[in-house]
């Protein structure tokens, strides 16, 4: 018999190709080789990769498990999932084919990318931007060639994240470079933001005019194509009647808790209370200040219940979204896990504009009410997103390390988790506010988690979800739109209950294992210090199970 290949060479080459056949996430990784390309999202290029995906699924299939170690053996079989999501996805899913918005996100994440994030000086990362922007007209030529028979909410959300990238590249990317002195490179970079724009802006008139009269499709996967993608992402293998019958009983348990605390607060009316609730808030200009308070205290609590370890690295700089960017409305910015050189990380706030009228401005901070803000703060940076990342940093394991390889149940479950398991270690113990502020969050993740699946695997249609939202997690038209609208193009997003389940569960059952030796400290470190991987993995890891089991319940 042959040699077998070794697995660590098989991983270095297979993250290679990754990284050069989709360089936004290699940025996002913190490998820079590609930092000038754009993503050939071409029909021969989607057909390329999904032959080459079959060609690394053939070499790791020839890889022998008796010379591999307990470890290697459980991420192989990871990795084989990896590869077969990654082929479901461009055979069967067909995203690149179906929404216009695919496109317009890697274009804005790759420019946002260089733009945010120090790793390089700005005079060349204005270069790599000017790359990028030269590259964009064929990036949306392939839009132009693949879009068939979208559905119609596709390209509604597609013209309105299109719309955002064109703002972006003409009003706002400017603004990043500002401190660039080379005016030829300036010069460069201004023609080729007009065209850019030009592009953007025919392509968003024939969307308009053209594609959206005669949009169709569905946007229902179907419920064989939901239990498949979930299997092959998340490693949940679950029907989708087991899985609605746990939403719609943690749903009805969080309600209760959230209306039994609501009339301690406020007489039991829930929609009242939360409105009294969201009357709280940082005033105009105060945001800043009060999320660095808000992690100081967050940081200080860590470290004196020893809840989980702190990783010494750069600090965190808390700061208003750049004007570049002001369409997100909070967002934490990590070096990638494989960084060279320390980078610092951003947590950007974005206050309300000292250009709109008071009331408005009164009205846009209620979404940023201090138990909301809290839940944001523990969610995105202590002990969410920002932490992780830094314990990923320490992961020698490039399968675990990687973004490419990390399942979102894990990513988002961790940091949907962070909010209840700080309330329950007793942060914010002295204000109930805070509790109910962290219930609410758990309130729509949950209606996510029903929506998600009644959209795809039934016929529930995009207004009877947005009506769920408003009565099953009280929020108000707006958002509850977004949220229904959301679940359309992005059918799995009940990974945020879904992780926090499966993770809430292997800590009980590590704990009954460990008895009184247990401590969440050591629980968090340990879990966090295996890196990013599908719980069935983290399972076998800390508990020694032969199998997946029963993740969620």
């Amino acid at each position: 018999m042959a040699a077998s290949e070794p697995l660590p060479h098989f991983v270095d080459d297979l993250l290679g190709y990754l990284h050069e056949t989709h360089p936004t996430y290699a940025t996002l990784d913190g490998v820079h080789t590609h930092d000038d390309l754009l993503e050939d999202f071409s029909r021969q290029a989607a057909e390329d990769e999904t032959r080459a995906l079959a060609g690394y699924l053939r070499r790791l299939g020839d890889i022998h498990a008796d010379g591999l170690t307990l470890t290697e053996r459980l991420e192989h079989k990871m990795l084989a999932s990896n590869l077969r999501a990654r082929m479901f996805e461009l055979e069967e899913v067909r995203t690149w084919e179906r929404n216009p918005q695919y496109y317009a996100e890697i274009l804005a994440a790759s420019v946002a990318g260089q733009a945010l994030f120090t790793h390089a000086p700005a005079s060349e990362r204005a270069r790599r931007v000017l790359s990028k922007l030269r590259q964009t007209p064929r990036l949306i030529q392939a839009a132009r060639d693949n879009i068939k028979e979208p559905p119609g909410i596709f390209v509604k959300v597609g013209i309105e994240t299109l719309r955002g990238v064109l703002k972006f590249i003409e009003h706002d990317l400017p603004r990043a470079f500002s401190n660039v002195d080379d005016l030829h490179l300036l010069g460069d970079l201004a023609v080729a933001q007009t065209e850019a724009s030009h592009t953007l802006g025919e392509y968003i008139r024939d969307l308009e005019t053209d594609v959206a009269p005669r949009a169709r499709g569905s946007f229902r996967l179907g419920r064989e194509k939901f239990e498949r993608k979930l299997k092959l992402d998340e490693g949940l293998s679950m029907p989708v009647d087991r899985l609605l019958a746990i939403a719609t009983r943690e749903l009805k348990h969080t309600q209760e808790t959230f209306k039994s605390l609501a009339g301690k607060m406020n007489g039991g009316d829930p929609l009242q209370a939360w409105a009294r609730t969201k009357a709280n808030h940082p005033g105009p200009g105060e945001l800043v200040d009060v999320g660095s308070q808000q992690l100081d205290e967050l940081k200080t609590y860590l470290e004196r219940q020893a809840i989980i370890s702190i990783p010494d690295g750069e600090p965190i700089t808390v700061a208003p979204t750049p004007e570049f960017y002001r369409w997100s409305f909070a967002s934490m910015w990590s070096p990638g896990p494989f960084e060279s050189k320390p980078t610092r990380a951003y947590y950007y706030l974005t206050d309300a504009d000292p250009s709109w009228p008071v009331d408005r401005q009164q009205d846009y901070l209620r979404d940023y009410n201090y138990p909301t803000l809290w839940s944001i703060s523990i969610h995105e940076v202590y002990p969410g997103h920002f932490l992780h990342c830094q314990h990923l940093r320490r992961v020698e394991s490039k399968v675990r390390k990687s973004i490419l390889f990390a399942p979102a149940s894990f990513v988002e479950g961790w940091a949907h988790y962070c909010e209840q398991m700080m309330v329950e270690a007793g942060f914010g113990r002295q204000d109930p506010a805070v509790r109910l502020g962290q219930l609410a969050e758990a309130l729509i993740r949950l209606v996510r988690f029903i929506v998600g699946i009644k959209l795809h695997t039934e016929d529930l249609s995009v207004e009877q979800g947005v009506r769920l939202f408003r009565e099953e997690a009280y929020m108000e038209e707006a958002s509850a739109r977004r949220e229904a609208e959301r679940g359309t193009f992005d059918p799995t997003y009940l990974v945020y209950t879904a992780g926090k389940l499966m993770l809430l569960k292997l800590r009980n059952d590590y704990k009954q294992q460990l008895g009184k030796a247990f401590s969440l400290r050591t629980f968090h470190d340990t879990l966090l210090g295996n890196g990013t991987a599908p719980f069935w993995l983290h399972r076998q890891l800390m508990l020694g199970e032969d199998d997946r089991g029963d993740l969620l319940e």
